[in-house]
């Protein structure tokens, strides 16, 4: 057993308590912003004496409250090591124990918040291959030094190639440390992200939806306490100044909704780099908040390249890895390996770090013949609308006509995209929504292949063809539609060899 437990620096406590005043922000908001807007404001509030005072000291009392459970919490969190396992004890009221072995540990993500960086400390989230919820690790270290970030991560290399025991007397702890410091294997950086790529980034980001939803959330914690009547009353005060300045109005808002986005993209990809060793790629990125991730080899499934028009266009792409298990942050988001990246920046790295991967293999498209299914079932709700629109607002609802040659259009594109091959021991797969996915995947990481067909593509031997493999929490299928039923009988062939039909929509497992 070890005769050595750490603690978590002082500074937990506090990040504790800022977490604590986060989650009251809006309570906070609204029984005090209720109070100070009301008759009299805030001079209503001491001329009332201690009951007008009230809220006030019960939100003090409650702050209070934050900071002593945060300072129990860091307190009564110690984590140590012993028989090849990180054992941490932590509990407010109860006590509570988690041991993790080692060999399941898949990475360790370290974050670096504005709380950590003048301490020289990490936040140290331990992840693996069978966390609990979405997107949450199996433990996480609040705010602990450099070394000792270091440490765990020796100790549990350790445990992994040594297959003994880690902990013995203290002695040994801290020679087996230094034997592995010795031995580390060493990190080779492969990109670093320019300027121009970033601000790229930031520009085509789309972020201006999230930052757009971001503040209609917030506004709904309200929607008791706004006046929504005397708002439309003075929105319809405004439009009589003219449709042209409501115009101006509304692009200024979206204009400064887009701005913000960027600068948020600006400040969470800040300096991303992708640095690799003989098992991991680590990725690392971040100006405010800096954030590393390491991704084992042997957990990622497959890589997906993912251009929209607009960077496609200029040769651009975003590439995706799906990995088993583990996330990007505190939720189950993806990891970008490249956020953005131009292609021929792209495929001598990914050649390096998978060279059994073949990123430019030639595809066996659509047949011609199934190019208007990708149109048909649009116009199955569309022509209706269309009528209707004609038939109640004629003349003008025959403009809707207009709408006619746009869905064609994007149907011939993604047939025009839609492909696969099938390269040894690796299946590839494009498609198209609206932006452009090239779907690599190596046979072994294939949990699944299903061949689908319906009545209308049996009479044109056609079917479609879709492959799934395991990926964060909830796995990931990639799909390829309207293809020739020889092609979905050659990638079942592969997949097992022994004879599959092919299974026809509406029939039993």
């Amino acid at each position: 057993m070890s005769d050595t437990h750490y603690k978590l620096h002082p500074v937990s406590a506090f990040i504790n308590f800022m977490k604590s005043l986060k989650e009251l922000i809006i309570p906070f908001i609204v029984i005090f912003g209720v109070n100070i807007f009301r008759d009299g404001g805030m001079s209503a509030m001491f001329s009332q004496g201690w009951i007008g005072l009230l809220p006030l000291l019960i939100g003090l009392v409650v702050v209070l409250f934050s900071l002593i459970i945060g300072i129990i919490k860091w307190k009564r969190f110690v984590y140590w090591f012993e028989d090849g396992e990180l054992r941490i004890e932590y509990g407010l009221f109860v006590k509570k124990k988690r041991y993790i072995p080692f060999e399941r540990i898949q990475s360790l993500n370290y974050t670096e918040g504005i709380f950590h960086r003048p301490f020289n400390l990490v936040k140290v989230r331990v992840e693996t291959a069978g966390s609990g919820k979405i997107g949450e690790a199996e433990a996480e270290l609040t705010a602990i030094n450099r070394e000792d970030a270091d440490r765990i991560e020796k100790e549990m290399e350790h445990a992994k190639h040594r297959g003994v025991p880690t902990m013995g007397p203290h002695e040994a702890v801290e020679e087996s440390v230094e034997e592995i410091g010795e031995a580390k294997k060493e990190v080779k950086t492969l990109y670093r992200m320019s300027m121009k790529e970033l601000l790229i980034l930031a520009t085509t980001s789309g972020g201006i939806g999230v930052v757009i939803s971001a503040v209609a959330v917030f506004l709904s914690q309200f929607s008791d306490l706004i006046p929504y009547e005397t708002i439309y009353e003075e929105v319809m005060l405004f439009l009589r100044f003219g449709y042209l300045i409501a115009a101006l109005a509304v692009f200024a808002g979206l204009l400064v909704a887009w701005i913000i986005s960027v600068i948020l993209t600006v400040l969470a990809n800040y300096q991303f780099t992708i640095q690799v060793d003989d098992d991991h790629i680590y990725i690392t990125r971040g100006l405010l908040e800096k954030k590393k991730i390491s991704v084992p080899f042997k957990r990622i499934q497959g890589i997906k390249v993912s251009r929209n028009p607009l960077r496609e266009l200029f040769g651009y792409a975003v590439v995706t890895v799906e990995s088993a298990g583990g996330s990007m942050g505190g939720k189950d988001e993806k990891i970008r390996l490249f956020p953005l990246v131009k292609q021929a920046h792209m495929l001598p790295i990914l050649a390096e770090l998978f060279p059994d991967m073949q990123f430019q293999p030639e595809l066996t498209r659509a047949p011609k013949r199934s190019v208007h299914f990708y149109y048909r079932l649009d116009f199955l709700w569309l022509l209706p609308v269309i009528g209707l629109m004609s038939y109640f607002f004629f003349p003008y609802g025959l403009l809707s006509l207009l709408i006619v040659p746009p869905v064609i259009a994007i149907g011939v594109w993604q047939h025009r995209t839609t492909g696969y091959a099938l390269t040894g021991r690796q299946l590839t797969m494009e498609f198209r929504g609206f932006s452009k996915h090239t779907f690599y995947v190596w046979k072994k990481r294939v949990q699944a292949v299903n061949v689908l067909q319906t009545y209308f593509q049996r009479k044109k031997d056609l079917a479609s063809i879709q492959a799934t493999i395991k990926s964060g929490m909830l796995g990931y299928s990639a799909r390829i539609n309207y293809m020739e039923k020889d092609d979905a009988t050659r990638i079942l062939d592969w997949y097992h060899p022994l004879p599959i039909s092919v299974k026809q929509k509406g029939q039993p497992e």
